[in-house]
């Protein structure tokens, strides 16, 4: 008798353990109606987040340099930030003996109207191959 409880016992405890198991697992049932408009919306999240990034300052590059022959250390610098079409700014440092001088230059298509110096042709050159 104590064999047939112990067997019965087990029985139930391994049919509750398949139907957990089978509650547990992913229904493939879905309302599929559903899901086109969910992923329609999640497309049109994405498409709109990156035409914001696409706007965004987010391609640089800094190129270092001795300005003078007098001064070691490329303490000058030129920076370009751009965004995806190439607009944005220049910024140049250029360090002397006793001073620094700072300068700002509007870039608009990986160009710009005021005459580049070599370092900033360079660092514009660089931020524009940092987009892929």
């Amino acid at each position: 008798m104590d064999t047939v409880i112990s067997i019965l016992a087990i029985v139930i405890a391994f049919s509750g353990l398949v139907f957990v198991l089978r509650e547990k697992r992913p229904r493939a049932t879905a309302d599929a109606d559903d899901l086109p408009t969910d992923v329609q919306a999640l497309r049109a999240e994405v498409a709109a987040l990156r035409a914001e990034a696409a706007g965004a300052l987010r391609h640089l590059a800094v190129v270092r340099y001795d300005a003078f022959a007098e001064m070691g250390g490329r303490l000058s610098w030129s920076l370009a930030l751009t965004d995806d079409a190439g607009d944005g700014v220049v910024l140049t440092s250029i360090r002397g003996r006793d001073e620094a001088r700072t300068y700002a230059k509007s870039v608009t298509r990986w160009s710009s109207e005021q005459e580049l110096s070599p370092e900033e042709v360079e660092a514009v050159a660089h931020a524009r191959a940092a987009r892929g």
